[in-house]
């Protein structure tokens, strides 16, 4: 009894020491960045102004990047990374399964780093490619408009696709693999295709594939020294996919130790401390979507084959 409650004692204060070093961090946070609350409030959250030798700081540049990167990196690595997770746990013969795990995996050990250099050598200049052979009609549209850089929203976006690719099929595969094999079985004893039985089991583990998304999002927020090779780090808001433009990550790498007075140092500090509230914001309303679904009964599914006539 008593070596239990030992134990017991243990495991619940490593968890409170998780949220004692959250809490830490987020205090930390707001005790260096006090003299730019002070000085900006609220619209230091709003304002566009990005002005070191004026003394004019506004993060919105910088969040408006980090968000739109991180969207347009999910929107395109989800489907890529859903068919891998469902190609290697449902239709991979078995010599293959293991490289293909291993290679995947692999994607993930890779450093920013040479991600980054990956993008400015091949990455950036097919980008340019990409912009100089866009149709004109569509270079008319302020969401393609832009001088043929290279270095963009766009060249960002693809980088941190590539990088979050890994991470959430990964889980997404292991979410997979927990869907009982009599869920399967029932859908090819109805009749269903393969194609129906996977939409079956996906539709099973809707609640893991979608933590496995919310995953990747986060990944993606957070990314600072790929993004900041790639995507041009100007402080600007424009839904153009090519306009260089800026993330919160890069410019606190860019600029923290040109930082030449206490506001401006504050300032770039309070930026890291809107990251720190804005990943906790999005982790807590994933956490809270996920909550949802679990406590939400599923929806009888619609028939996989016709009933028969008589």
């Amino acid at each position: 009894m008593r070596g239990e409650f030992g134990f017991r004692l243990v495991i619940g204060a490593v968890a409170v020491l998780v949220v004692v070093l959250v809490a830490a961090i987020g205090v930390e946070l707001t005790r260096q960045s006090w003299m730019s609350i002070e000085k900006f409030g609220l619209s230091f959250w709003t304002t566009q102004t990005w002005d070191p030798v004026a003394g004019e700081f506004g993060a919105f540049p910088f969040i408006w990047g980090t968000l739109y990167s991180s969207i347009v990196a999910l929107l395109i690595a989800t489907p890529i990374a859903l068919g891998i997770a469902v190609f290697i746990s449902e239709l991979s013969p078995g010599w293959l399964k293991g490289p293909l795990i291993f290679l995947t995996e692999l994607l993930a050990a890779i450093p920013s780093i040479v991600y980054g250099l990956w993008g400015i050598f091949v990455l950036v200049p097919g980008v340019r490619q990409l912009q100089i052979h866009t149709p004109e009609f569509l270079r008319g549209l302020p969401v393609f408009s832009g001088p043929p850089l290279g270095l963009g929203m766009l060249s960002a976006a693809l980088i941190l696709a590539v990088m979050v690719i890994p991470f959430t099929s990964a889980i997404a595969r292991e979410v997979l693999k927990t869907v009982p094999v009599a869920q399967r079985e029932a859908a090819y004893a109805l009749g269903a295709t393969r194609f129906e039985a996977i939409r079956a089991a996906m539709f099973f583990a809707r609640t893991g594939i979608l933590g496995a998304v919310m995953l990747g999002f986060g990944r993606a927020l957070g990314e600072t020294m790929a993004v900041t090779m790639v995507i041009g780090n100007t402080p600007q808001v424009s839904t153009s996919l090519f306009a260089p433009q800026h993330t919160m990550a890069a410019v606190i790498a860019n600029e923290f130790t040109e930082a030449s007075d206490q506001l401006y140092l504050n300032a770039l500090v309070e930026i890291g401390l809107v990251l720190f509230i804005i990943t906790l914001l999005v982790n807590a309303g994933s956490r809270l979507l996920i909550w949802a679904m679990s406590r939400t009964p599923a929806r009888a599914a619609r028939p996989v084959v016709a009933p028969a006539t008589t």
